[in-house]
């Protein structure tokens, strides 16, 4: 069974010991073993950052950070769950992480409900003190990327029957499904800083009035001065990206009350512009690549008395009133 460590395993029974430590021994064709070369980026990262001030275990055989690691490393050889470790080497696993064996499925089990309590979770991915945040940390790595923020939400699909969450449709399903729905918050490389888990059906308005724009107001590193805003009435604070779900006039002026941009797409666009005003325009990509758009932008009005820029993009094909349009308002 890999279990090679005796001696420590008995301290660690009975309190001799507060954890085995890590000791790496020569090895040929071990199972797996590949996963260490991503180990650079996983702490580069973050994964163990904070996790000392954050999260606690009682005294045993493993250490915290090879639990860490071990879920670190299970994702990497796509292995989903925890049962499926059933079904893997145990000694083989253990070499990585400079054991004789992984826990088994019980002691994994009730290592994770220990430090997946939420007063942990919340202190290591929240950034109010005295809680420490990854994201904020991703944030003041590359303040230029934080200035430009997408907002997307996804559906996890729940088929248990502990509970009874409510529906929503699941396009890539194209059936209404139970389930939690997760809204990520990335970068403009897609990179994400952070997730906000409803298991309701408020919507992306309600959750970025309420969690995600209050917490990018003290997360986002580099906001200009109140002295700056104040001398430029065009100058924001950073831009928030987000789809046709969270269009509402009175919310553009919300936003902007705090003095922050946004981009979405016209959910309500009117009659189509003449040809003559769209003109050419290459984009650099984050990737090196070029993109180019034949594009026209407006002034725009809006119910409430908001100006915003509007921004268009030709698609080459005649106009029709089923012509797909590309348009997208900024305020």
């Amino acid at each position: 069974m890999a279990c090679t460590r005796v001696v420590e395993r008995v301290c660690a029974a009975t309190g001799g010991i507060a954890a085995a430590p890590s000791r790496f021994e020569p090895a040929f064709d071990v199972r797996g073993a590949g996963v260490l070369w991503a180990l650079p980026a996983l702490l580069e990262n973050g994964l163990l950052t904070h996790t000392k001030s954050c999260f606690q275990l009682p005294k045993g055989y493993y250490r915290m950070v090879q639990i860490f690691l071990l879920l670190a490393f299970m994702a990497l050889a796509r292995i989903k769950t925890v049962e499926q470790l059933r079904y893997q080497p145990p000694g083989e696993l253990g070499k990585l992480l400079g054991l004789d064996r992984i826990p088994e499925v019980r002691t994994l089990r009730e290592k994770i409900k220990t430090l997946s309590e939420p007063d942990h979770v919340h202190e290591w991915g929240r950034p109010n003190p005295p809680g420490f945040a990854l994201s904020r940390d991703w944030m003041k790595a590359d303040p230029s990327a934080a200035g430009l923020l997408y907002v997307d939400g996804h559906i996890r699909a729940y088929h248990g029957s502990q509970t009874k969450l409510p529906r929503r449709y699941v396009s890539r399903e194209r059936l209404c499904l139970r389930g939690t729905t997760d809204y990520w918050v990335n970068d403009q490389l897609g990179r994400p800083f952070f997730v906000a888990t409803t298991p309701l059906t408020a919507g992306l308005l309600a959750m970025l009035r309420k969690e995600i724009v209050p917490r990018l107001l003290e997360d986002v590193p580099d906001q200009p001065s109140d002295e700056a805003l104040a001398a430029d009435p065009s100058r924001h604070r950073f831009v928030i990206i987000f789809d046709r779900e969270g269009y509402s006039p009175d919310f553009f002026k919300e936003l902007w009350e705090h003095r922050v941009a946004c981009q979405t797409y016209d959910k309500y666009p009117k009659a189509d512009w003449p040809e003559a005003e769209f003109h050419d325009c290459s984009a650099p990509m984050p990737h090196g690549q070029t993109s180019n758009l034949r594009i026209a932008e407006r002034g725009v009005r809006m119910s409430n008395g908001l100006w915003v820029r509007e921004v268009r993009k030709f698609n080459g094909l005649a106009e029709s009133a089923s012509t797909p349009r590309d348009t997208r308002r900024r305020s």
